[in-house]
């Protein structure tokens, strides 16, 4: 893998910040201009569409999450790493699978999407 990140370490960091419910600690893998999607952003934001940009905005969307959700919870199912990517594979508090897929800049996240499990 020739990412600037260990995928497997990443991910447990990631988890941890989560399960804490520390945003800081959450925040502090993205970039200041980082852009995330997610089908969550667009009902908690709809004027985003989805699409938050900047540190700043993540942060507002992430504890939107947190005071909406008191029982989020992560467990890491597994782990893809590719060129610059990670991809978390995971369960939320609701046993439901979910995906982060995460395209990095060196160390730091610069992109992010949110994805979730469709019925088929």
């Amino acid at each position: 893998m020739t990412n600037a990140v260990d995928a497997t370490e990443f991910s447990r960091r990631w988890a941890e910040a989560w399960n804490s419910r520390d945003l800081e600690a959450v925040l502090a893998h993205f970039h200041d201009e980082v852009v995330f999607s997610s089908p969550l952003a667009a009902q908690f934001f709809p004027e985003t569409g989805g699409v938050i940009r900047g540190k700043d905005a993540l942060r507002t969307y992430w504890g939107e999450g947190l005071k909406r959700l008191p029982d989020l919870h992560f467990t890491v199912e597994a782990v893809y790493a590719g060129v610059g990517t990670v991809v978390i594979n995971f369960r939320n508090q609701r046993g439901g699978l979910a995906n982060e897929v995460l395209v990095f800049d060196g160390d730091l996240v610069r992109e992010g999407h949110g994805t979730y499990l469709q019925e088929a």
